[in-house]
């Protein structure tokens, strides 16, 4: 029985500072996060003005005063300019002092408390400015009694250093926002004296013991002019790495989160204190919320193990049901064996069935190629026929010219003979290419050269219906994803379809143009036709759908064209032209950039 006790003991005091720790690690992190905003803030503030004093130093009116400092005129008119930059800038004060560190003309010059005529020679600001150097200070105004960060800089007149120009920049606004808050926040300077603070009563308090020198250095400079200076009640302390500083007051001591960062510009070190007894609570909270916890845990274990004794009853009695719903589930599996069975007999069928129609396609698409070259033999012959003939002319002609003697002329007949022959070759090997089954290899190909290749197989076709063929495939013509002969027959059948739809019309230009388009190119052949029927525009990629009469055409074509471009990742589509006429457009993969390789 002892035992107990002295876990619960143990528990609460290691479970204290355990809890403790990490809600203190909590209220230093989100205590960090006011303290950057608090110094971004103050830094942001005083930045804008830092550059300000060089900048109206350099002003005529302001060396011209420092040049003659007794003219009247030069100080009233130096005098309204300062009213009127301090009134634009939002400043405190503006003002400017002679070498003795006399004042001769201020922004408030016109005020009860105008800065004209006193002497400010003892502050620092002044002795850095007069020697040539940017200064800061921070200090209560002994004239207007009114806190504000001083910013000085020489007055040059060529390499002499006639003056020195003041900005005051007021610091309540930010130190109004500190009140009221979560957190409090003040600014301390070197000796331990806070001169911001959101909380009144700590102002011109000293966290640091207010010793001789530390008073000493302070008066010097008059930086808190009469300000009466007071030490405050402080101890300070640690919690592991974790500053905490004790506070005297009224109303009892209160414990503090410490957290600060020093300022080098302007010598100043921001403070952000955050009360212990809210973080100490939180710990208290939780540390009892897991007591209460490990309790319910304990309490839930007892019963479960009440319950546990009670479903071992159950169990013996569950047994039988349960060998009887085994042997329901080994029927019911048989039964689901068997089935599967079947569904996977009618999956083969239906993956054969797949196979087949693949196959079928494939021989619709060789069908239709051949019946276009079969379409295409009689007007072939007849290309074939006029190179055959000027041929045996050229032969005849040469044989004439050798016995004549004339030899040039005989190799020019030559030569002649050999380009019909060259020409008749090309034309066989397109044909013989675009007749044979392509395998499935796709790679690069260049929109030029295969226009070029197909031109060669359907330039009989645009003879035959007196076409214009008008190409526009740009500076550096498209690659594409494809495979070469595959893509020529889509061409073809595209371009085709196109001779026959301007055939016998006034207008019979095809127009083919190329663009690159989002990764991808974009090929159009728009002819000048009668269009694409809307009745018709659904069903234009069906398979053995055709406009054309008996005998001329399967309807084939579109369809294996269609389905030749989505095998190459892309699309085929039909609209009509908004000014007349039918378009098909061909999206396919972009391949710019890579090695053209051979594709099929």
């Amino acid at each position: 029985m002892l035992a107990v006790p002295l876990i619960i003991f143990a528990f609460f005091t290691y479970g204290s500072a355990i809890a403790t720790r990490a809600y203190m690690e909590e209220a230093s992190a989100q205590a960090g996060t006011a303290l950057r905003l608090a110094v971004s803030a103050l830094s942001g503030h005083l930045n804008r003005y830092e550059a300000l004093p060089a900048l109206i130093a350099d002003h005529d009116d302001i060396k011209e005063l420092v040049s003659a400092p007794e003219d009247a005129a030069l100080r009233d008119a130096a005098n309204l300019y300062l009213k009127e930059i301090n009134g634009l800038l939002k400043s405190s004060d503006i003002y400017v002092v002679k070498p003795d560190g006399e004042t001769i003309a201020a922004s408030n010059y016109d005020g009860p408390a105008s800065f004209v005529g006193q002497n400010f020679s003892y502050r620092p600001y002044f002795q850095d400015a007069i020697e040539g150097r940017q200064a800061r200070f921070y200090a209560l105004g002994t004239t207007s009694l009114k806190r504000g960060y001083y910013f000085a800089a020489p007055i040059r007149t060529g390499a002499d250093i006639r003056g020195v120009i003041v900005f005051k920049v007021d610091i309540d606004m930010i130190e109004s926002s500190w009140g009221g808050g979560e957190y409090k926040i003040f600014v301390s300077d070197p000796e331990g004296i806070i001169f911001m603070s959101g909380s009144p009563e700590w102002l011109y308090g000293a966290i640091l013991p207010l010793t001789a020198d530390r008073v000493a250095r302070t008066e010097a400079s008059r930086r808190y002019a009469n300000a009466r200076l007071a030490a405050l009640p402080v101890t300070r302390h640690h919690f592991e790495q974790h500053e905490l500083m004790t506070l005297a007051g009224e109303r009892g001591s209160s414990e503090y989160l410490v957290l600060s960062h020093y300022m080098p510009a302007e010598d100043w070190t921001v403070n952000v204190l955050m009360e212990t007894s809210s973080i100490r609570a939180q710990a208290r909270t939780a540390l009892a919320a897991v007591f209460l916890f490990l309790c319910i845990a304990g309490l839930t274990v007892a019963v479960l193990r009440q319950r546990r004794a009670r479903l071992a009853e159950r169990m013996q009695m569950q047994a039988e049901a349960r060998n009887e719903l085994e042997r329901r589930v080994e029927e019911r599996t048989a039964d689901l064996a068997r089935v599967n069975s079947r569904i996977e007999e009618e999956i083969a069928e239906r993956r054969l069935t797949e196979h087949q129609l693949r196959q079928t396609q494939a021989d619709l698409i060789q069908a239709g190629k051949l019946a276009g070259l079969g379409q295409m033999s009689a007007a072939l012959s007849h290309e074939f026929n006029q190179p055959l003939a000027a041929a045996k002319t050229y032969t005849d002609s040469a044989s004439v010219l050798i016995d004549r003697g004339r030899t040039e002329e005989a190799r020019d007949n030559i030569r002649r003979i050999g380009g019909l022959i060259d020409r008749m070759a090309a034309i066989s090997r397109h044909l013989r290419n675009f007749a044979r089954k392509p395998n499935e290899k796709l790679g690069p190909v260049s929109l030029d050269e295969a226009m070029r290749d197909t031109l060669e197989i359907i330039a009989w076709r645009l003879k035959a219906a007196d076409a214009e063929l008008l190409l526009a495939l740009g500076p550096r013509p498209p690659v594409v994803r494809a495979g070469s002969v595959r893509l020529q027959q889509v061409l073809v059948n595209v371009i085709s379809n196109a001779a026959d739809a301007v055939e016998g019309l006034d207008d019979r230009r095809i127009e083919v143009s190329a663009f690159e388009e989002a990764g991808k190119v974009v090929l159009t052949v728009r002819d000048h036709g009668p269009g694409v029927p809307a009745a018709i525009a659904e069903r234009i990629f069906d398979p053995f759908f055709t406009t054309k009469g008996v005998g001329k055409g399967l309807g084939l074509g579109l369809s294996i064209s269609y389905n030749i471009i989505k095998d190459f990742g892309g699309s085929l589509t039909a609209a009509n032209h908004p000014e007349g006429g039918a378009v098909f457009r061909i999206e396919l993969r972009s391949a710019a950039g890579l090695m053209p390789e051979a594709a099929e």
